[in-house]
């Protein structure tokens, strides 16, 4: 094992203890200097010094996106949970607002270390070591993305190889002349590289890739996009979870058990009910909530993200004594639709419509149409299939799956959108 033995082996008393010590540090830093903090635990009426033990910090209110928006516009540009004076912060980044207004983020020179170190935990986690060469095919926009994975890579003393600036073609030469063992990006763009490989009869077997780990969007813990994309690529597919307001939180393990890791020593989680707000119980699915310990510049403390997780205590065969969330992220808690009476999670969809070879995107969308939603699924088949047998297969899957017989229709080659960075494939018209 390559992972650092004495965090990711420690028992679940000792990951309290290390968590307790870290929680009374963060909150001794934030309290007084911290204005969003500060005002919300006094308009709660609790108190810091009221926190004795971690079964404690469950007094302390939930905080909520939306919040950490309002303080934004409180005090432009970095807003009020910025902890310390603006000279104290070395990097600035932002959301990508794919679930509404941007929000910056800030880190101080000692939380984008802890950025790294989390990322460490990721990349050992897909194996990867100091005779990796990393490639990265991304934009290097304000969105945080993969920029944490570049300290990652440089405090692991593995080769990053940037690939921003260049199209999908060129990176693949540039994967394939340097010799990239590992590459990083979003499940849809692995898939977007190998449309284009195919369309250009670039032999992606001539880049020597073991590993993809993906973040920014499900996919890599969708069953079928996750066989797809390592059949493809002739490589294992590692999820990772994190988010830019948050941090890398989890992570999966290269004997892959169907979860992911969370960073133990570097979060505290709690899996809690949609309604009551209540702890569930390990194995009940509920929203993950999220308290950072090593980002006392931008902390967030008790933070709804919006994720549907299943907490598994159960040691992994790793060795990792780190708790997992089984399936990773299920799905968000607003992104459910009722369609006549159906539950219905994007996820799967997707994991419907990534069993079929024929079909390179798609695009779903929900309607409202005399007061009931609607479902409309827009495939793109390749050249060389027959659009309408597909399409009739896809709609029986679907009806399989879901009990619902969505409208399947198949768009012009090119019609729909293929991205690189996070995927907007789900609409609602309301």
């Amino acid at each position: 094992m390559t992972f650092n033995q004495p965090a990711e082996k420690a028992s679940r008393q000792e990951l309290r203890e290390i968590q307790w010590h870290k929680l009374q540090e963060l909150l001794r830093v934030v309290s007084g200097r911290n204005r969003f903090y500060s005002r919300k635990w006094q308009e709660a009426g609790i108190a810091p010094d009221n926190i004795k033990s971690l079964s404690d910090l469950c007094k302390l209110p939930f905080t909520h996106k939306s919040e950490l928006l309002r303080a934004q516009d409180e005090a432009p540009p970095f807003g009020t949970n910025a902890t310390f004076p603006p000279e104290a912060y070395s990097r600035v980044h932002q959301t990508s607002g794919t679930t509404g207004a941007p929000l910056r983020v800030v880190d101080t020179p000692e939380s984008w270390e802890w950025w790294g170190r989390c990322w460490v935990y990721v990349l050992q986690g897909a194996g990867v070591t100091t005779k990796d060469r990393v490639f990265l095919p991304f934009s290097f926009g304000p969105f945080i993305g993969f920029w944490a994975a570049v300290e990652g890579v440089r405090q692991l003393g593995a080769m990053m190889i940037p690939g921003g600036g260049w199209d999908s073609l060129q990176r693949l030469h540039m994967m394939r002349d340097l010799g990239a063992t590992v590459i990083c990006c979003t499940p849809t763009y692995a898939l977007r590289l190998a449309e284009i490989a195919r369309e250009q009869n670039f032999d992606l077997r001539s880049i020597p890739v073991r590993a993809l780990i993906h973040a920014g969007e499900p996919g890599a813990n969708v069953a079928h996009t996750k066989a797809r994309i390592e059949a493809t690529w002739n490589a294992k597919c590692f999820d990772h979870a994190g988010a830019s307001e948050v941090g890398a939180h989890s992570f999966e393990c290269e004997f892959q058990p169907g979860g992911i890791h969370l960073i133990e020593t570097e979060f505290i989680a709690e899996v809690i009910d949609l309604k009551t707000g209540k702890e569930v119980q390990p194995g009940e699915t509920g929203e993950l909530v999220v308290t950072n310990l090593g980002r006392p510049g931008f902390p967030v403390i008790r933070y709804r993200t919006g994720d549907l997780v299943r907490l598994n205590l159960s040691p992994c065969a790793c060795g990792r004594t780190w708790a997992r969330f089984d399936g990773g992220l299920l799905g968000r808690s607003d992104d459910m639709v009722i369609i006549r009476g159906v539950n219905v999670y994007p996820a799967a969809i997707e994991n419907v419509i990534r069993q079929f070879s024929a079909i390179d995107e798609f695009q779903v969308t929900v309607k409202t149409q005399q007061e009931m939603q609607h479902l409309e699924v827009k495939i793109e088949v390749l050249s060389g299939n027959d659009a309408e047998r597909v399409r009739a297969l896809v709609e029986q899957a679907l009806y399989r799956t879901l009990s619902l017989r969505p409208a399947v229709i198949v768009a012009q080659r090119g019609a729909l959108a293929h991205f690189e960075m996070k995927a907007r494939r789900f609409r609602r018209l309301d």
